[in-house]
């Protein structure tokens, strides 16, 4: 069992940037690849980001590449998702995710998810 629990999240004005914080505990948390996703109202759940569980490897959405970057130290168990550029499109639900294998938080798959965080963007 993976325990994720996010922070971080807040309003923002349209430009301004945010740094979502995942800090995760239980079962050996630094060997599984680690995500984020988000969810606006009435949409589908979103894959935004994966790290490999070494930090050395990294995907994003197309809808974020080159604004968001996540990173991860596992020295506290803990994965960041820093957000620039932030428009009213990227006002979300953000989960933290983690999966045992780096492809399936690409696929959209995650084996623990987080509660959750409301980031909101406005115009």
């Amino acid at each position: 069992q993976v325990l994720l629990v996010e922070s971080g999240g807040g309003l923002v004005q349209a430009g301004g940037s945010l740094r979502l914080s995942c800090a995760a505990s239980g079962r050996t948390p630094s060997t599984y690849a680690m995500g984020w996703f988000r969810q606006a109202p009435g949409k589908d759940r979103d894959f935004v980001a994966a790290i490999d569980m070494t930090g050395r490897r990294t995907y994003y959405a197309d809808s974020v590449k080159g604004r968001f970057t996540i990173s991860r130290d596992n020295a506290l168990n803990t994965v960041y998702l820093q957000m620039i550029s932030l428009n009213p499109e990227d006002t979300a639900v953000y989960y933290c995710a983690a999966a045992p294998v780096f492809r399936a938080l690409v696929d959209g798959l995650d084996d623990y998810s987080g509660q959750g965080t409301q980031v909101t963007v406005s115009s």
